[in-house]
């Protein structure tokens, strides 16, 4: 960068001499001059290719790094929180957002110190041609900086929203992609586009709003600049015309003015580029005061829980003032299978995420094998639940991989883990077997298949307790009697915790827990429960499940 910088101001002083060269037709030494600046600007340009080259590889890492620590913190940000931010806009803010800040960082190395060195080079030897003309041209610099301050605050302002559009389009992109099945079942084509389009219109009028505002900082700081250059012009005629300064100085000084132009030029485009990132920066910033689930180096570490669980008065809370649990007490033996059923909103499916410590409790305790869970590790705690989701997430990837899903069991524990899940006779069929690759969102494989890699998946490791969402719901007949084969393979030895939404499930349970309003209201076994008035026998009539 400095051989860079250094070169300029012998171009311009060799741009001095060549030009009255050329006036007094002096071939010789314009050949002599020519041989010369190319020479120069050999060793310049050779000097740029380095400068940029060795500026890369980190300005690239630190985008790198930058990535890896935000999508590390993505994972540690509690689950409610994470479930507020769309995925189209998370995944915007580490692709773009990211890029054009890495983009900037480059820039500043590659380009805007450059430009920043090459005016003071310029300017020194400016001043050692000519000081108090130098002085006049100086004078413009407080002019133009001022102008593209103005420009970059508002450059700024215009490219927070911009950005904002571009990530409310990128999340319905995605849920329109993710829910695609349900906008063609309800012939809502019409409406998602009419969504997409305002969308973009919003977003075309956000971005053309900062691209109106470049295009108007162009003419002004150029005008400027122009103004600067023709008085120049007309006060070194007045100082070579008083013999203050000779006719090949001002060649020189002239020559470094027009050296001057570029980099401010570069100064003023790369700072509107800034103002952009630093828009970008502040939303990615954004993710790092999502609060994180607590850190767990300070908590006890447990290789295997029995699956004895125990609730004293827990209460909770997503919103002050809000409760969606109500001192819930509640004792749960290791080896019991407890249905939870009841409306929905009910609480539910917040007393799982109680268990595993996605959430905490605003108030009470929960205990697990007698040790309160706030001072188990959540990955501890967590290695000894499994969870299987009435709608389970599998990851592209071969079947062995999202049975495994980074974790190092054997081939021989994945494929028994198989065989419990009910899943091993139909992956043997298939084309590959277990190297079979799933697509995304697994749409080479139905519900019910589906359905049993997941449970395969989650009993890997033998687990103590087993958390099931209603994992029968959304499949048809014959693939549920599949995955409740699998189902009732798995839960075997397991103390069983099943959210129940359809009834006939519930009836093998040793114990059912109904809920209402955040509160347990009742509980009992299905027959003592049928037998007598109350929400549970409500239910039950509703799905047309008579008494015993």
């Amino acid at each position: 960068m400095i051989i860079y910088v250094a070169c300029l101001p012998i171009l311009a002083f060799l741009a001095g001499k060549l030009i009255p060269a050329i006036g007094s037709g002096d071939i010789s030494s314009v050949s002599n001059i020519i041989i010369s600046t190319l020479f120069i600007f050999l060793i310049q340009k050779t000097a740029q290719f380095g400068q940029d080259v060795y500026i890369a590889e980190p300005s690239l890492e630190i985008s790198e790094v930058m990535r890896q620590k935000l999508f590390s913190k993505i994972h540690k940000i509690k689950i409610n929180s994470i479930n507020n931010i769309s995925a189209g806009d998370i995944t915007y803010r580490l692709t773009e957002d990211a890029d054009r800040v890495s983009e900037v960082i480059y820039k500043s190395f590659q380009d805007t110190l450059p430009s920043v060195l090459q005016l003071l080079a310029v300017i020194i030897y400016m001043c050692y041609l000519d000081w108090s003309l130098s002085l006049s041209t100086i004078i413009l610099a407080p002019i133009i900086v001022i102008s593209v301050n103005t420009f970059g605050k508002r450059v700024l302002m215009a490219s927070e929203k911009s950005q904002e559009s571009t990530s409310d389009l990128a999340g319905l992109i995605g849920e329109s992609i993710n829910g695609i099945s349900t906008i063609r079942a309800f012939a809502a084509e019409n409406w998602i586009k009419g969504r997409f389009n305002k969308k973009l219109r919003n977003n075309k009028k956000a971005k053309y709003k900062t691209l109106k505002l470049l295009a108007f900082q162009h003419p002004v700081v150029g005008f400027i600049e122009a103004f600067g250059l023709l008085a120049i012009l007309g006060i070194g005629a007045l100082r070579i015309n008083q013999g203050l300064l000779s006719s090949q100085e001002f060649s020189s000084f002239f020559a470094a003015i027009l050296m001057l132009i570029d980099p401010i030029s570069h100064i003023s485009t790369n700072f509107n580029d800034y103002k952009q990132a630093e828009a970008s920066l502040k939303r990615l910033k954004m993710i790092n005061l999502e609060p994180i689930e607590q850190d767990d180096n300070y908590l006890k570490n447990i290789s295997k829980i029995d699956g004895k669980i125990e609730f004293k008065k827990v209460s909770f809370e997503y919103k002050k003032d809000n409760r969606v649990l109500k001192d819930i007490t509640l004792e749960i033996s290791k080896g019991q299978v407890i249905a939870f059923v009841g409306s929905s909103g009910a609480g539910k499916s917040t007393m799982m995420s109680l268990i595993l410590k996605f959430i905490n409790p605003s108030s009470g305790n929960i205990y697990i094998d007698d040790k309160e869970i706030k001072t188990i590790s959540s990955i501890d705690l967590r290695t000894n639940i499994a969870l299987v989701q009435q709608q389970p997430f599998l990851f592209s990837g071969r079947i062995n991989e999202a049975i495994n899903m980074g974790r190092n069991f054997s081939e021989e524990e994945v494929i028994n883990s198989a065989k419990i899940a009910n899943a091993h006779k139909f992956i043997q069929k298939l084309p590959s077997k277990y190297e079979t690759k799933i697509s995304e969102r697994g749409t080479n494989l139905s519900g019910g298949q589906i359905q049993r890699i997941a449970i395969a998946r989650a009993i890997l490791g033998n687990p103590s307790i087993l958390l099931l969402d209603e994992a029968t719901s959304a499949l048809d007949a014959e693939s549920e009697a599949e995955v409740q084969k699998g189902l009732n393979q798995a839960m075997k030895n397991r103390t069983v915790i099943v959210i129940a939404h359809r009834l006939s499930t519930t009836q093998g349970a040793d114990k059912i827990v109904v809920f209402d309003k955040g509160k347990i209201i009742d509980s009992g076994k299905h027959i003592d429960l049928i037998n007598k008035d109350g929400i549970y026998k409500e239910l039950c009539e509703k799905q047309l499940i008579k008494k015993i």
